[in-house]
């Protein structure tokens, strides 16, 4: 028993990152209170997948020629992605976390270099790893789009108009953030809402849907896309704010069609949920598509 103890506390010597490391694994969880996590979209989209399954279920018409909002675009893959895909005037993501932000502009100017030369000319940095695997999934061309490209009626976006049409800035939407544009076609607001409804509770999450009624031009789309309930149940001890709103929310998120619907306004609702497949486990999620 004595050298049992003897050994533990060699290894400890050995190592003493051990526990630190563990420490700093657990304190980058703690960090994410709004779902900004650095590595999101290597967990959320498989290696296997030529590009988000969430994209193959927009349609073109809502994107083409639109100016687009992202709420939430995280390190800007999808915002690019429908920019590249769907051929936007113009579309925005707008991100709490600064970091995510820079991530979006380091990806937006890794697409746009890809784009001409077809690989990146050196090997990124490890730390820098994720987001180009994750990039090169949601960049792959999918058999839609080889055909899209063979199609002389069909628009495509060269890499380097993406720089005219993508950009990226850090707001937090729900309490002071003022868009550059007046309204906007078509907004997106994809696994938000549970971090918004977890820090800001229910008016936080109604602030969201009137900011967006707003902004919104008649007729325009709003795509959400809200998190189960059980999704908040896993996430309510992320901050002690969190943990506060979360005993208090009286809006769960089947309820959220009811309210754009009967006191927000909006007209009508397509589900989109069953045209969607590929998703990851955990990860299956209603998307929705409103109309002003």
């Amino acid at each position: 028993m004595v050298e049992e103890n003897k050994n533990e506390e060699k290894k400890t010597r050995e190592n003493p990152c051990t526990t630190k490391q563990s420490s700093k694994k657990r304190n980058r969880k703690e960090v994410a209170i709004f779902g900004n996590y650095r590595n999101y979209y290597g967990y959320r989209v498989g290696q296997d997948l030529e590009e988000d399954p969430r994209i193959k279920v927009l349609n073109r018409e809502w994107f083409e020629g639109k100016k687009c909002l992202d709420i939430g675009c995280n390190s800007g893959l999808i915002t690019i992605a429908i920019a590249k895909k769907f051929c936007c005037q113009s579309i925005l993501g707008v991100d709490i976390d600064g970091d995510r932000i820079e991530d979006a502009q380091w990806t937006l100017r890794k697409v746009v270099k890809m784009s001409a030369h077809k690989l990146p000319s050196k090997k990124p940095k490890s730390a820098d790893t994720d987001l180009i695997n994750g990039l090169q999934n949601h960049m792959s061309k999918s058999p839609t789009e080889v055909t899209l490209e063979k199609s002389p009626d069909t628009p495509r976006l060269q890499g380097e108009d993406l720089f005219d049409i993508v950009s990226f800035q850090k707001g937090n939407f729900v309490q002071n953030w003022r868009p550059p544009e007046d309204n906007y076609h078509t907004i997106l607001c994809l696994s938000v809402t549970k971090w918004i409804h977890l820090n800001w509770g229910d008016e936080g999450l109604i602030t969201l849907f009137w900011k967006v009624w707003k902004l919104l031009q008649p007729g325009g789309v709003f795509i959400l896309e809200p998190q189960p309930w059980s999704s908040y149940q896993n996430n309510r001890l992320v901050s002690e704010t969190a943990a506060a709103n979360y005993k208090t929310i009286q809006i769960p998120p089947q309820d959220f069609q009811d309210i754009l619907l009967d006191k927000i306004g909006f007209r009508s609702v397509e589900n989109l949920t069953s045209q969607l497949s590929g998703s990851k486990s955990g990860f299956n999620r209603p998307i929705l598509a409103f109309w002003k």
